[in-house]
Parts: C-alpha cells; structure tokens; sequence
C-alpha cells in the first residue's frame, strides 16, 4: 500500500506541475514540439505505437469507407487499445494527449527523410485527424477550432432560416429539411476558397456559409499546409540530427519499420522438400517470391539480389542448410556456372545467410517494408517489390498470365497507383485464395505463405516433411511469368550492418 501510494503522489506531482496545460485538447495541429526529456525506451516505445496506428488507418482507409461505422468502431478500437486519445476524454487523458504529441513528431523526424516518406505520412495524418475532428461534440469542435486559430463562428437558428432558401440553393446536396438539420458555420472567403472556386458554398458579406460536412475539409486543408511545411523544414534540420549516433539509426530504422515475427528458420525447419517447391510457388508465395522462383527456373541464375531476397524467404519456410545448398546447386549448374564454382564461391554464401560462416549472425528473412525500401531492381534483376517496382502495364500482363480477373486487376493497380503496395499484395492474396477480408495486415512476405497455407490446409500448419530432398529441381515451372521493378534503404542497425556484409559475398553474377 505504501509503494502504491507513493507511485500516485508521484504520479500526481507530474500534473501538478505546468505539463497539463500543454494539452489543453485531445486534439492538435502538433504546431510546438515537445521540449521535455523523455529516455530512448519510451522514445521507441511511442514511436513503434504510433507507426502501428497509421498503419491501421492506411488499411482501414482504403477497405472500408472512411465515414462507415465499420471503419470508425475498427479505428477507435485500435486508438483504445494502443492508448491514444480516442474521443474528447474529460481531464484524466493526460498520458494519452502526451503520448500522441510526442509520438507525432519522432514519426516527423523518421518520415521527412524523401518525397515518399513525407507523402505517406501526410496522408495518414490527415486522414487520422479527420475521424479524430468528425467525432468531437459540437461544443469541444468549436473550442478546438478556437485553439488552432479557425475561429468559424456557428451561426444561429434563427439566422439559419432566414437563409435556409439561399443555403440550400447554395450548396449541392441538401434539401431545405437537410439545411435545419446541418450546422453552418460563416467562415471568411480567403480559408473557403476551395468551396467557392467549386460553387459549393453559399457567399454573404465577404463570408462563406460552410455546413457541417464541409468545415472539416476546411481544416484538413489548414492541416496539410502547416504540417507540408514542418516536413520540409524537418528535413533541412536533418543533418545535426544525424550527427546524433543514439538517434539515427532508430530514425532509419522507423522509416521502413516491420513489427512483427522474425520467421527465423529455427521455428520451421524442415517443414518442407524441395519437390514440393513449385507447387507451393504457385499456391503460396506473394508475387515478389513468386517472380523469382520463376526467373530462377528459366534463367538458372539469379543476381546477388535476388538470392538475397529469395534465399532467405526459403530459409524462412522452412529449408535447411543442406536443402538450400542443393537446391541452389542443382538449379545453378544447369546454368553457365559449374560445379566447383558453385562450392568455392556460392556455397559460402549460402552457409554465411544460415550463420554458419563469417560472424555467425542467423540472418532473418526480409519484411516487406525491407523489400519496398531497398533499392529498386535494375536490368537483368528480378528483386524487389512488382508492386512497387514493376512498370504498371508489366505488372498488369503478369496479373493476367495468372488469371487474376479484369475487376480484381483494375483492384490491383488502383492501390498501386495510390502508393498502397503492402494493401495491393494483400488484395492479391484475398483474389488467388477466393476470399473477401483475410481478416490480418499483410507485413512479410513469410506472412504470406504460412496465412495462405493455413488456409489451403483448413487452419493446420503446413505438415513436417521427413522425406528427402531429391529431384525437386527436374521440373519447370511452365506457368509462371516474369518481371518486377522507393527511397532510400536500410539504416546502419547492427543487424543492417551484417547484412551488408553478408551481401558482400552475393555480389559475384
């Protein structure tokens, strides 16, 4: 009892003091930094949590519609449960406001580094301080439009009906009854000029009549011109930030951050043959696998790249050190590369990936963020996300040659075209396995194999293989197709570090 009171007065103190008046509302347009001392863990710890949450607000944005209740019980579930501010609490959210806050501009520091990075992290933003804006009461709406400097003024009842036959002329979409039943606000012309430029809006004495439904694209406008200018002025601060060796590297790191499991090979090992390869190629890679298993059984070699990506992704499912080195082996010396080139130069590397040589690091499979962020495949490579990286009309011939549907096709590029990769492969998924909502957030390529055996075997695990590795590499896999095509790559994590060096041993082609 007296441990626990002593943490609340502790607890307490901390209000007591001016903290609590910097968050005055649990919502914000994050226009003053942080200035107090917080240690690296929490640092991660909020960091980490905040890139959690826009991830959901990505995958939710583009699966359901924003304004549906399935998207906001879905959102404000995540909100609760990693503990942001999910409506407008009373006084006792401080840890949430601060949380928010602080999270909100390590992200800025991670997410300013490219055009793309600033691009993806303004869209989430926006898109989560519109739901966060849409659920305020009209009073708190109103107190927080007064604390960001948007101080739109309701207009009355009564002026409201005086009215009601030119704001219902006005503006597209409301009858008269719509009109008694929506909010206005009398906004001034220059913050409306997007609504008059529309003719969506109805205009009096230098002022716009905004409803309701339209105030918020109003101030996600404000938002976006505020935070596009803190992004590129963070960027131009980004030099003596990275003269600080504590925090750079976890910047770099949250810039393609994957949470998630490992998918070590200790957890799968010998869980597949190499006859049952191709067949699985086919059923259950995600695409990037699935394009070079295909360019390795045509061209019987494959770029330092490319055995990168593919080699550990087979390590990952379950392929042993000795698989792999035949596996490797049979299919290269069907190639130009012979026998004893095979065991003094690629043996090595294989033997390195899977910890047996050099430092000794058993190295984990790529995320899909790894693959989305390296760099993007050049002639003769076949690396890389196709989402990301693949000319769009390629992408859509190899879509075809594996008789995705014209509709699901159109699904496909439509998330390409928006920058949605991750939710593209997921939409891939959800078509080749006949499903509507495979119910997860796709993160790792070896995800995607273990969800998309789970299902083809009824929720069992795929079944530990005993049998020997043989003849696997006799069979060609005649249906496949071929190709594939953001920013800057991995930061300098000790972990990033071996890689480097194991890819080191991958250059010889």
């Amino acid at each position: 009892m007296q441990f626990s009171s002593g943490r609340a007065r502790l607890k307490q103190g901390r209000l007591a003091g001016d903290r609590r008046e910097l968050y005055p509302h649990s919502l914000q347009f994050y226009l003053e930094p942080p200035t107090e001392n917080i240690s690296l863990v929490e640092f991660e710890s909020f960091a980490v949590d905040r890139l959690r949450l826009l991830k959901v607000v990505e995958n939710l944005g583009v699966s359901y519609v924003r304004s549906s209740e399935m998207y906001k019980t879905k959102l404000e579930n995540e909100l609760r449960k990693l503990k942001f501010p999910y409506k407008a609490l009373a006084e006792d959210d401080y840890e949430a406001r601060r949380k928010d806050h602080i999270s909100h501009f390590i992200l800025r520091l991670a997410y300013c580094q490219s055009e793309d990075l600033r691009r993806w992290f303004l869209q989430q933003e926006m898109d989560l301080l519109r739901y966060r804006f849409n659920e305020l009461t009209d009073s708190l709406r109103q107190k927080f439009l007064e604390h960001v400097n948007l101080s739109f003024e309701a207009i009355s009842e009564d002026l409201k009906n005086e009215l009601a036959n030119e704001l219902c002329a006005s503006t597209p979409g409301l009858t008269v009854i719509k009109v008694k039943e929506q909010m206005f606000y009398k906004v001034g012309l220059a913050d409306a000029v997007d609504l008059f430029r529309a003719r969506r809006v109805f205009i009096k004495d230098g002022f716009a009549y905004v409803p309701l439904k339209d105030i918020d694209a109003i101030v996600l406008n404000n938002y976006r011109t505020k935070l596009s200018k803190a992004l590129a002025l963070t960027a131009r601060s980004l030099p003596s930030i990275q003269s600080d060796e504590r925090l750079q590297p976890l910047l770099n790191h949250l810039s393609h951050s994957y949470i998630g499991p490992d998918y070590s090979v200790q957890k799968n090992t010998g869980k597949i043959s190499l006859e049952q390869i191709d067949t699985l190629s086919v059923k259950s890679f995600p695409l990037c696998m699935r394009q070079l298993h295909k360019a390795l059984r045509d061209n019987h070699h494959l770029r330092h790249g490319g055995r990168m990506q593919y080699g550990l992704f087979l390590k990952g499912i379950g392929l042993t050190l000795e698989q792999a080195l035949e596996f490797w082996k049979k299919e290269f010396i069907r190639g130009k590369v012979d026998a004893d080139k095979f065991d003094k130069g690629y043996a090595y590397s294989i033997r390195h990936s899977y910890g047996k040589e050099g430092k000794r690091t058993d190295y984990t499979p790529y995320s899909c963020m790894k693959i989305i962020m390296s760099n993007p495949p050049s002639q003769g490579d076949y690396h890389g996300c196709p989402f990301r990286h693949s000319d769009p009309e390629l992408l859509k011939q190899k879509l075809q040659s594996y008789k995705i549907s014209p509709s699901g096709i159109t699904q496909i590029l439509e998330l390409v075209k928006g920058m949605h990769y991750q939710l593209a492969c997921q939409k891939y998924f959800e078509l080749t396995h006949d499903v509507d909502d495979i119910g997860f957030s796709l993160n790792h390529p070896n995800q995607y194999f273990t969800e998309s055996q789970r299902l083809l075997n009824g929720g069992r695990e795929l079944k530990k293989e005993l049998s020997n590795s043989g003849n696997s590499q006799q069979k060609s896999n005649s249906q496949e197709s071929m190709n594939s095509n953001p920013t800057p790559t991995s930061s300098k994590t000790p972990a990033d570090a071996d890689l480097e060096e194991l890819e080191a041993y991958f250059t010889e082609d």
